[in-house]
């Protein structure tokens, strides 16, 4: 079924992975309704922990069954399954390279109404810099089902960050995914622009509205860590200059990612993202998108001002 939020396509993903594997289990940290965890709970009510508000000690337990061979997949908002939990993410989880997978729910600005304290706008820094840690940001509901199965599959811990809105598919169902691989969403020669998430969605409409002036690469990354870096060198080695475009802190995101790996290439680069502010609460998503800057004008304003 080709869904249009991430949520529903992930709490359909980890039934089906439920139904394949017995040995995945899920804990909740009381808000399954919104992770849409609750959908594993009604199939698999026996491999299912509502541990209440309490992330640290959600984080410790899925440590431990994970010794046991199973594959927890546990589940927060974003700011807390990521931040409350650091402590234990890092010193055990991460460490000791344990099977245990984090859903960041409700990730970015996407929880408009609830402000500065329940959007995220650090979590993929945090994430990236944990060693071993495997980060990724879907850029659709159709690449969450292939990321959760692919979690699974991956020995040591992964991140995944879930938008809660809707928003459409810019990615094919039958697209395979390959973990550290950039997608490359449209072809084009002038300015290569990396995002993640949303911004994918914003890139190509900037695209189309600079269509016959200047011409703009969609890249869409999904995983943050690892990233081939080849690749993306690859990707911008015939474009005149680069633009990164996330729902994230322009500090330690997607914009740190690509320079990383474009060091040495010399390319001009602008980055939109958030500048090192938090979030705060509106009427709606599209609000904050625009409050922020996250929009596709802003990536037309970025093109034209390299292109010149």
């Amino acid at each position: 079924m080709n869904y249009t939020n991430q949520r529903t396509a992930y709490g359909n993903a980890l039934v089906e992975l439920g139904k394949q594997n017995e040995n995945i289990v899920a804990l909740e940290a009381d808000l399954g309704k919104s992770t849409m965890s609750y959908m594993f709970q009604q199939q698999f009510p026996d491999r299912y922990f509502e541990m209440s508000i309490a992330e640290q000690n959600m984080a410790s337990t899925a440590a431990g069954l994970s010794l046991t061979g199973k594959i927890p997949f546990i589940h927060s908002f974003a700011v807390f399954a990521t931040g409350r939990t650091y402590d234990q993410i890092r010193q055990t989880i991460s460490i000791g390279r344990l099977n245990v997978n984090i859903c960041g729910s409700s990730a970015g600005l996407s929880d408009f109404g609830d402000g500065s304290t329940h959007q995220s706008v650090e979590d993929i820094a945090l994430m990236r810099a944990i060693p071993n840690m495997t980060v990724f940001c879907p850029a659709d509901a159709n690449e969450v089902s292939k990321i959760v199965k692919t979690m699974a599959a991956i020995d040591g811990p992964c991140y995944i960050r879930i938008n809660r809105n809707d928003y459409p598919n810019i990615t094919a169902e039958d697209t395979p995914f390959e973990t550290g691989k950039p997608l490359i969403l449209k072809e084009g020669s002038d300015i290569a622009v990396f995002t993640m998430g949303i911004m994918g969605t914003k890139a190509l409409e900037a695209a189309k509205a600079l269509e016959g002036k200047i011409s703009l690469k969609i890249i869409n990354i999904s995983t943050l860590k690892p990233l081939n870096a080849q690749a993306v060198i690859e990707a911008a080695k015939n474009c005149k200059a680069v633009i990164t475009a996330e729902e994230h802190s322009i500090i330690g995101g997607l914009g740190s990612a690509i320079a990383q790996a474009l060091a040495k290439e010399c390319k001009p680069i602008e980055f939109i993202g958030i500048n090192d502010t938090f979030g705060c609460s509106a009427h709606n998503y599209d609000e904050l998108l625009e409050y922020y800057g996250l929009t596709a004008q802003a990536i037309t304003d970025a093109a034209q001002k390299l292109y010149k």
